[in-house]
C-alpha cells in the first residue's frame, strides 16, 4: 500500500482532535474538587478546533519505525500537544508575544482574560504529565518514567521555556548567531526532538537507532523555526492565521534578519539535507518522518 503523508497527517489530526475533546473537560481534569467551568471553556478554547498537530504526529512516526501501531501513541502523542497548546497560550499573552489571533480566532487572553489564560495554560502543562504517568501512555512503568522525563527535558528551563527565555533577553542584547540558532533549538526544535524521541521510547529504540532519530530531529527541530521565521517574513497574516512581520517589529533576532529570505532558505534546504541524511539506514517505515521533515520546509503556514 503506498504511503500517503496528507493522510496520516489527516488521521493524526483527528485522533488528537478527539482525545482532547474527550480529556479536556471536568471529569478527566477533575482531582480532590472539580474543575471550575470557565477554566475548562478557556482550555479547550486554547487546544480544540485547529493546529496540525505535527508532535504528536511524530510521535506516532518515529514509534512507527518500530513497528508500533499508531493507535498506541495517542496518550503521548497528546501530552505533547497539551505542552504545545499550553507554550501557545502563554506566549500570546502580553509579556510575552502579546498576540491577539491563533489559528485565525482570538487568543485565549482575548477572549477570556489574562489571569485565565495563564491557568489554562497551567493546567495543560500539569495535566500532560499526569497523562504520560498513567497506564493509557504504556504498560511498563519503566517507559513511562522515560516518557515523563524526555518531555520534561523538552519542555522545561534547558528546552522550551528557557528558549523562550533566550528569545526575550534577545530583544535587548545582541545575538550571534550561534546563540540565535541555540535560542531556536531551544524554544521550538526541542519539544520537537522530544517527540520523536518519545516515540522512539515507545518503539524500544538501540542506542544507536536513538542517536539517528536524535540527529533527525534536530535537523527538522532547526527547518521548523527557519521556515517559520520565513513565514512570518513573506506571508500574509490570514494564510498563517496569526499576526506576521512581527519578529521585526519586536526586534526579534531571527537567522532570517541576519542573513536574509534568500540565504536562509538555502540553509533550511541544507538542514533538510541533514534530517533525511539521519534516517538513511531505516527503511520504508521511516517514509513518514522523511516527509514530515519535507512538509516543515515546504509548508504555507
Amino acid at each position: 500500500m503506498t504511503y500517503s503523508f496528507s493522510a496520516e497527517l489527516k488521521s493524526t489530526a483527528a485522533d488528537i482532535e478527539r482525545a482532547l475533546d474527550r480529556f479536556i473537560a471536568a471529569g478527566p481534569l477533575s482531582g480532590p474538587g472539580l474543575p471550575p467551568d470557565r477554566l475548562i471553556a478557556a482550555t479547550r478554547h486554547g487546544t480544540l478546533n485547529g493546529g496540525k498537530r505535527l508532535r504528536p504526529l511524530l510521535v506516532r512516526q518515529a514509534a512507527g519505525v518500530f513497528g508500533v501501531p499508531p493507535e498506541t501513541t495517542v496518550t503521548a502523542g497528546l501530552a505533547v500537544e497539551m505542552i504545545h497548546c499550553y507554550s501557545l497560550i502563554h506566549d500570546d499573552l502580553p509579556a510575552m508575544d502579546d498576540d491577539d489571533l491563533r489559528r485565525g480566532q482570538p487568543t485565549v487572553h482575548k477572549a477570556y482574560d489574562e489571569a485565565t489564560a495563564i491557568l489554562a495554560g497551567d493546567a495543560l502543562l500539569t495535566h500532560a504529565f499526569g497523562l504520560l504517568a498513567s497506564d493509557e501512555a504504556h504498560t511498563d512503568p519503566v517507559v513511562r518514567i522515560r516518557l515523563v522525563a524526555e518531555l520534561a527535558a523538552g519542555a522545561g528551563a534547558g528546552g522550551m521555556v528557557g528558549g523562550q527565555m533566550r528569545d526575550i533577553e534577545g530583544e535587548t542584547g545582541f545575538l550571534t548567531e550561534r546563540a540565535i540558532a541555540q535560542m531556536q533549538a531551544m524554544k521550538t526544535g526541542a519539544l520537537i526532538r522530544a517527540a520523536v524521541r518519545m516515540g522512539a521510547i515507545l518503539g524500544g529504540a538501540s542506542d544507536e537507532q536513538f542517536g539517528r532519530l536524535t540527529t533527525y530531529a534536530e535537523a527538522a527541530g532547526r527547518a521548523f523555526q527557519l521556515a517559520d521565521d520565513i513565514l512570518d517574513v513573506t506571508a500574509t497574516t490570514e494564510a498563517m492565521g496569526k499576526a506576521t512581520g512581527k519578529d521585526a517589529d519586536k526586534g526579534k533576532q531571527t537567522i532570517v534578519a541576519r542573513i536574509g529570505v534568500e540565504a536562509a532558505r538555502r540553509e533550511l534546504a541544507e538542514v533538510i539535507h541533514d534530517a533525511l541524511g539521519a534516517l538513511i539506514t531505516f527503511d520504508t517505515r521511516a517514509d513518514g518522518l522523511r516527509e514530515t521533515a519535507k512538509f516543515f520546509a515546504e509548508r504555507m503556514n
